[in-house]
């Protein structure tokens, strides 16, 4: 399937949209969970958003111990690629998230930050304690 290049950025600019969506859900799931626990919210114990949430740190972690760039980083330029932009090209929105999301630093910056934003989740998944839909409220 050929896609036409203002499909293409369209969804590379949409892509860039999830990806940040998906760094907010980190960034902001781990200080939910101590907020919750400071707070007494109930719902920050809830086994299913902390598991996909520890799942999604430790797989990020990992993929920078391996070496490996974000899915969601290579099928952008892609996509950027078909549209016919160079990858620090993108349309205004683009461009402000790019900015916002990408981060000029050496590798090892990214494995020591992620990495220790993983082990973080860790431990807050050990003491601020997810239960199962069994263990009732709060």
């Amino acid at each position: 399937m050929r896609l036409s290049p203002a499909f293409a950025a369209l969804l590379a600019d949409a892509l860039l949209v999830l990806h940040l969506a998906v760094i907010a859900f980190v960034l902001l799931g781990l200080c939910l969970a101590w907020i919750g626990r400071w707070r007494h919210w109930s719902w920050v114990h809830r086994r299913g958003w902390r598991g996909l949430h520890l799942l999604m740190c430790v797989w990020i972690a990992v993929q920078t111990w391996l070496g490996q760039l974000c899915p969601l980083t290579v099928w952008e330029q892609d996509l950027r690629r078909l549209a016919g932009q160079a990858t620090h090209q993108e349309s205004f929105i683009g461009h402000w998230l790019s900015r916002l999301i990408y981060w000029d630093a050496p590798w090892w910056v990214f494995t020591l930050a992620y990495t220790g934003f993983a082990l973080a989740v860790v431990l807050t998944w050990v003491l601020v304690r997810p239960r199962g839909p069994a263990s009732g409220p709060g």
